[in-house]
Protein backbone atom coordinates (compact mmCIF):
# COMPACT_ATOMS: atom_id res chain seq x y z
CA UNK A 1 0.00 0.00 0.00
CA UNK A 2 1.13 3.47 -0.85
CA UNK A 3 1.36 5.69 2.14
CA UNK A 4 -1.10 8.98 2.12
CA UNK A 5 0.72 11.96 1.13
CA UNK A 6 0.49 14.48 3.51
CA UNK A 7 -1.18 17.84 2.67
CA UNK A 8 0.35 21.50 4.02
CA UNK A 9 -2.25 22.82 5.48
CA UNK A 10 -3.10 25.68 7.34
CA UNK A 11 -4.49 25.30 10.39
CA UNK A 12 -6.87 28.50 10.57
CA UNK A 13 -7.45 28.25 14.46
CA UNK A 14 -4.66 28.55 15.47
CA UNK A 15 -3.52 31.33 12.92
CA UNK A 16 -6.36 33.48 14.22
CA UNK A 17 -5.87 32.89 17.97
CA UNK A 18 -2.05 33.78 17.42
CA UNK A 19 -3.07 37.26 15.99
CA UNK A 20 -6.05 37.76 18.46
CA UNK A 21 -2.80 37.40 20.79
CA UNK A 22 -0.85 39.25 19.50
CA UNK A 23 -3.08 41.91 19.40
CA UNK A 24 -4.16 41.42 23.19
CA UNK A 25 -0.28 41.70 23.79
CA UNK A 26 0.32 45.27 21.79
CA UNK A 27 -2.63 46.31 23.95
CA UNK A 28 -1.21 46.00 27.43
CA UNK A 29 1.52 47.38 26.60
CA UNK A 30 0.17 50.68 25.09
CA UNK A 31 -1.83 50.27 28.73
CA UNK A 32 1.86 49.53 30.61
CA UNK A 33 2.61 53.03 29.01
CA UNK A 34 -0.17 55.03 30.02
CA UNK A 35 0.20 53.89 33.40
CA UNK A 36 3.67 55.36 33.41
CA UNK A 37 2.22 58.90 33.08
CA UNK A 38 -0.26 58.25 36.13
CA UNK A 39 2.24 57.26 38.05
CA UNK A 40 4.22 60.56 37.21
CA UNK A 41 0.96 62.47 38.16
CA UNK A 42 -0.20 60.32 41.08
CA UNK A 43 3.42 61.47 42.73
CA UNK A 44 2.98 65.03 41.72
CA UNK A 45 -0.14 65.26 43.68
CA UNK A 46 1.34 63.20 46.79
CA UNK A 47 4.23 65.86 46.44
CA UNK A 48 1.87 69.07 46.56
CA UNK A 49 -0.64 67.56 49.40
CA UNK A 50 2.33 66.78 51.57
CA UNK A 51 3.41 70.51 51.10
CA UNK A 52 0.45 72.22 51.61
CA UNK A 53 -1.25 70.29 54.04
CA UNK A 54 1.83 71.97 56.45
CA UNK A 55 0.20 75.35 56.05
CA UNK A 56 -3.65 73.81 56.13
CA UNK A 57 -6.01 70.90 56.42
CA UNK A 58 -5.37 68.00 53.53
CA UNK A 59 -9.14 68.71 52.27
CA UNK A 60 -7.65 71.98 51.67
CA UNK A 61 -4.44 70.77 49.94
CA UNK A 62 -6.13 69.12 48.04
CA UNK A 63 -8.52 71.13 46.14
CA UNK A 64 -5.68 73.41 45.79
CA UNK A 65 -3.19 70.96 44.37
CA UNK A 66 -6.53 69.69 41.91
CA UNK A 67 -6.75 72.96 40.83
CA UNK A 68 -9.94 74.11 42.63
CA UNK A 69 -9.07 76.47 45.40
CA UNK A 70 -10.27 79.46 43.91
CA UNK A 71 -14.05 77.59 43.89
CA UNK A 72 -13.93 76.41 47.23
CA UNK A 73 -12.85 79.45 49.62
CA UNK A 74 -14.47 79.77 52.55
CA UNK A 75 -15.61 82.54 53.52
Amino acid sequence: MNAPKEVNRFDWTKIVNLLILIICAFCLALIAINLGKVSEWASYQTICIEQESEKAPISWAVRKCNGRSKVYQVK
